[in-house]
């Protein structure tokens, strides 16, 4: 189920028949406002009747009547007054009467529906469902009024309704189809040509129920909302101070008016159908409302009259919805567990079960913790529990409220087939206990135990009376006469005078399990319906939200430590509202410290408490998510994370969290060095990667010889992002890239030589000739090195690569100057250099560093291969600390068109295969690859952060883009190896709306401009790298396009300074020049 589009409404009341459900139901609105399924704006008003038995008509005037008084004291007002209601759009829900498989009444009724697209997690009840469904099909367009609608059914309408409101005025009614047979047991609308409505037929003869059959076959069912344009409400509310209609308002009973039953449809609607006269309407009998012949008869006379004057000549139409169906939730127990069973497809909704393989396709769990062997079979539905196995739930049977304690009960009782077994958190004065009752999903509650349909767990009363030795006398009150029905039976002990509350025990005793007759006697008893009366809904709801928020924590769990993509945002969040972020964190922590095995989990664990942080902080309160995180506070706990010691790690996070809690500002720090304890995770998680690194030995050049290598750039055509950790190693990656020369260099650089003496010295050129940028730093002792982990620090890369290659070590005993002479006879000098412009797109960073550590490992006699070299310079980027994926260097390193995978796992290890490409594509490919620079620097500082924290949060849309990136990826490689430019051109589109789904923002305004410029020029065209600036390459339709390129860009407004670059194909990949030798200093 989707939550669409909210509707405005400026007041929603539900009405409830008891008024100790006032609270509880007014907090389940506010959370359903809280949550985002109710518009921020709505006043939310719980209004109980004011009497017993009020009728749906006294309880929508009692609710009009709340609604208008309190818009009135918002307006200023100090009487009622009607002119509220001028621009009020008001909904009235009406609760209705207690609903024997479920003590929160039917509004509150769980269904088995996941609510997709949900930024809070919640449940979905019938009251859910009638929300949206008025809110997004019915209801929208609709002008100022009173919208009315009981919660005792469920509408189902596959598409949004075209209602005109065009110049209405009057009363409208909906209405859904049903079959002849089905409308013998409820109301019909009888309508003329023009849906005007004739008249209304309640429990009509079969004669009289075709008479309104449509053409189609069908009856219109009287089956829902009604709508009162402004000015008829107006009329409505102006009844409440005429008597006898103020006896059905809150402030006629507190003026001592009488009470009052009148029906919404059989007489307020009544009153407005074309065919029904006066007299009729004042005098007539009608099944299904009051009476104007029994003890009340003068006063519904009196009422009927005043609505008649009243209300008469309104015009009532109808809006017949052919496509739509009408489910009203009976008192059949079979009937409610088929239809839990045949809604929605999902097994579990949320649940924990440990042991899913127990639970049978076909059965719906919902809202329930089951641990071990807890076998539901097929057609069975387990709701509100806390179960322990082994235990067998059987077809038919509905299992619901029951806790722990139960378990044991459960595990020995003669569970059959089609039982309902509920346990219900009541009040009796102050006594608060839960009472369990057991009934056949086949009886039929309201049939008299004499008659052929009465039953009592799917046996006959007389086979039940056979088999325990109870009497029909202890059942019922012997001035009971003919109300001897099931829901009336004192059948269920909740008491025993001196041995305190019955647990299951007492039905047990019922199903034929252990228990005795003068047990049961012994105990004082409750029938369903007093039970029903007496259910603390608070506690009820209470119950149940324990174990929503129990299983949400054990799914999260579940979640972390088995690698899956379920987004815990929505869970998260709904945490947070419910003020359970305190158990939630020490579950995080919990998995967090568990994890030294696998420090992908604990990355992820710690991403999680970033988001209950921020949740806490509130939406776009405290600052941006991403930021610095390397406040002093929390340098212990990074450092004994640095170290390997996560329990300890965890632990100081922790105690440092409990610092922070106080203020926005301060949330979102504490979760940016969360994040950053996150980020030392997974770079530890990464660095495993070190595995594949085969580095040998070979002769050592001579002193003063210089190393030099030369690297092309890489333009990735397609999967980039998926090569990113943790979603490299946690989803798998696949990448197509090409090895290129850039107007005919190659363009990045190094050359490495040995000198005599002891210090190294680090020189790096950067930028083009005409503007490059060159520093120099020389490290003479250890102190000079420290700074090898801070990216922008003097020299980083060339300090990172000394480091990692085991040049020297920082830690060692030994100083600067003996580890270079004992271990490499003196220094080192390095120099590199890019012809690249900073943030270019084109990889020049990690190609860099694989250029670099080529030289010094072949300047200290040492060997390697391109694969040892790729994982190196993984691992290099994990001391830098700035982590990314592996592309680049793979781009680079290896020459011509190639894809790159790695698979979901740690160690993370990259795969690299090579495509032979047809000749003739190889040519085209040269001919139509250009490039152009944008003249915009890639402004891409929290760019990788905001990705890594959306996929460690496991948003929908950005696992299905990561799916999407390999799947494209995969179709990349193959369509390069067909030899197809326009499947290669495709695949770069696709590929260039993939990485704007992953890093929205990454398409500057003037890129845009350049892009559709070009468009008719290309059959494909992304900006490199991350975007966000730097260069865009496209393939072109036809060869040789520099010039039609510059002439179009030229005349192109808004683009400012770029430049078009020739692209050759590079098929050689990272190159060792010719040694040359120089005096060495």
């Amino acid at each position: 189920m989707t939550f669409r589009g909210l509707f405005d409404w400026t007041v929603v009341v539900l009405t409830c028949q008891h008024k100790d459900s006032v609270y509880a139901f007014q907090r389940e609105l506010e959370i359903r406002q809280q949550r985002g399924s109710l518009s921020p704006r709505a006043l939310l008003l719980t209004v109980s009747d004011p009497q017993e038995r009020l009728g749906s008509g006294g309880a929508t005037l009692n609710a009009l009547l709340v609604a208008a008084e309190h818009l009135s004291a918002r307006a200023g007002y100090t009487v009622v007054t009607a002119d509220v209601l001028d621009d009020a759009h008001i909904l009235i829900l009406h609760t209705g009467r207690d609903f024997p498989w479920d003590g929160c009444s039917r509004a509150f009724c769980w269904m088995p529906i996941a609510a997709t697209e949900q930024s809070v997690e919640g449940p979905v009840c019938c009251l859910d469902m009638l929300l949206d469904c008025l809110s997004t099909k019915v209801c929208v367009g609709s002008p100022p009024g009173v919208w009315v609608c009981s919660t005792d059914m469920i509408l189902i309408l596959p598409t949004a309704q075209k209602i005109s409101w065009e110049g209405f005025s009057g009363v409208r009614v909906m209405s859904l189809p049903g079959d002849v047979s089905f409308a013998a047991n409820h109301g019909v609308y009888l309508t003329d040509t023009e849906g005007g409505v004739r008249d209304i037929i309640y429990r009509g003869s079969e004669k009289r129920i075709r008479s309104a059959v449509l053409p189609d076959g069908k009856v219109p069912l009287v089956s829902g909302p009604v709508f009162f344009s402004r000015s008829v409400s107006e009329r409505l509310l102006q009844t409440h101070v005429t008597p006898p209609l103020d006896g059905c308002t809150y402030l006629g009973m507190d003026s001592g008016a009488p009470p009052l039953q009148i029906s919404l449809f059989l007489d307020v609607l009544m009153c407005l159908c074309s065919e029904m006269t006066e007299t009729e309407f004042v005098n007539g009998e009608r099944t299904g409302c009051s009476s104007p012949l029994g003890p009340q008869g003068a006063a519904v006379k009196s009422a009927r009259s005043v609505l008649w004057k009243t209300l008469r000549g309104v015009p009532l139409s109808l809006v017949y919805i052919p496509d739509g169906r009408y489910d009203y939730l009976t008192m059949s127990g079979r009937e409610h567990v088929v239809r839990l069973t045949d809604t929605g497809t999902e097994r579990q909704i949320l649940s924990h079960i440990q042991e899913m393989q127990c639970v049978s396709e076909g059965s719906r769990v919902i809202n329930t913790v089951l641990e071990g062997s807890v076998r539901v079979a097929a057609g069975a539905v387990v709701q509100h529990c806390r179960l322990q196995g082994p235990i067998q739930v059987q077809p038919g049977c509905l299992l619901s409220g029951l806790d722990l304690n139960s378990s044991t009960y459960l595990q020995r009782m003669p569970l059959t087939s089609d039982i309902i077994l509920q346990g219900h958190r009541v009040q009796l004065g102050e006594l608060k206990l839960t009472v369990f009752t057991v009934l056949g999903a086949y009886d039929s509650l309201e049939a008299l135990n004499d008659e052929a349909a009465g039953s009592f767990l799917n046996q006959t009363w007389s086979q039940f009376y056979s088999r325990t030795g109870i009497k029909p006398e202890e059942l019922w009150a012997a001035d009971s006469g003919l109300c001897r029905s099931l829901l009336d039976a004192r059948l269920f002990p909740v008491f025993m005078p001196k041995g305190g509350p019955v647990g299951m025990e007492g039905v047990s005793f019922l199903l034929g399990g252990s228990g005795s007759a003068e047990s049961w006697r012994a105990a004082w008893r409750l029938s369903l319906r007093e039970v029903l009366s007496l259910t603390d809904q608070q506690g009820e709801l209470h119950w149940r939200e324990e174990l929503f928020f129990s299983a949400g924590r054990r799914r999260a769990e579940d979640t972390l430590k088995g690698h899956t993509d379920h987004n815990l945002l929505p869970s998260i969040r709904a945490a947070v509202l419910g003020g359970q972020q305190g158990e939630l964190l020490q579950t995080l922590d919990s998995v967090a410290s568990g994890s030294s095995s696998d420090l992908g989990i604990a990355a992820r664990s710690l991403a999680c408490i970033a988001d209950v942080l921020g949740c806490l902080a509130g939406e776009g309160r405290g600052g941006l998510r991403s930021g610095p995180a390397a406040n002093p506070s929390w340098a212990s706990a990074f450092s004994l994370l640095e170290q390997g010691k996560l329990v300890a790690g965890v632990q100081e996070l922790a105690k440092q969290r409990v610092l922070w809690l106080n203020r926005p500002d301060l949330l979102v720090r504490a979760a940016r060095h969360y994040e950053g304890g996150g980020q030392i995770l997974l770079r530890k998680a990464v660095m495993s990667t070190h595995e594949f690194m085969f580095i040998g030995q070979s002769e050592m050049p001579p002193m003063g010889e210089w190393q030099e290598v030369e690297c092309p750039a890489r333009l990735d055509l397609s999967g980039g992002w998926s090569d990113t950790p943790p979603i490299a190693f946690e989803h798998g990656g696949a990448v197509v890239n090409v090895a290129v020369r850039v107007d005919g260099k190659r363009p990045i650089g190094a050359r490495v030589r040995r000198i005599p003496k002891p210090h190294l010295v680090l020189v790096s050129t950067s930028g083009p000739p005409d503007c490059s940028v060159t520093t120099e730093t020389v490290c003479e002792v250890l102190a000079d090195l420290e700074d090898y982990c801070q990216p922008h620090a003097p020299g980083a890369l060339l300090k990172a690569v000394c480091v990692c290659s085991d040049v020297v070590f920082v830690s060692s005993s030994l100083s600067l100057e003996q580890q270079l002479l004992e271990r490499w006879g003196g220094g080192l000098e390095v120099h590199t250099w890019s012809l690249l412009p900073h943030g270019s797109g084109l990889g020049t960073s990690s190609i860099l560093a694989g250029a670099v550590l080529a030289g010094v490992y072949r300047c200290t006699g040492r060997s390697y291969d391109t694969s040892s070299l790729i994982h190196a310079v993984l691992y290099l980027e994990q001391i830098l600390t700035t982590g990314g994926g592996w592309q680049d260097q793979v781009g680079g390193l290896v020459g011509g068109v190639k894809v790159a995978r790695s698979n979901a796992t740690l160690p993370l290890r990259v795969d690299v295969e090579q495509l032979s490409l047809p000749q003739d594509f190889l040519s085209a490919l040269q001919q139509r690859l250009l490039l152009i620079y944008t003249g915009k620097t890639r402004l891409a500082r929290n760019l990788l952060q905001d990705v890594v924290r959306n996929w460690y949060s496991r948003l929908p849309a950005i696992v299905q883009n990561a799916e999407q990136l390999v799947s494209n990826a995969e179709d990349c490689a193959r369509a390069c190896s067909e030899g197809s430019l326009s499947g290669l051109g495709a695949c770069i589109e696709r590929y260039w709306q993939q990485k704007k789904a992953m890093a929205p923002g990454c398409e500057p305004a003037a890129v845009r401009t350049m892009m559709n410029a070009l468009q008719p020029l290309t059959l494909g065209q992304s900006l490199a790298g991350a975007g966000g600036g730097g260069f865009l390459f496209i393939l072109t339709r036809h060869a040789q396009q520099e010039e039609n390129v510059r002439q179009i860009l030229s005349t192109t407004q808004g683009l400012g300074d770029f430049t078009v670059h020739s692209v050759e194909l590079d098929m050689d990949g990272i190159t060792v020049l010719q040694k040359s030798r120089e005096h060495a200093q």
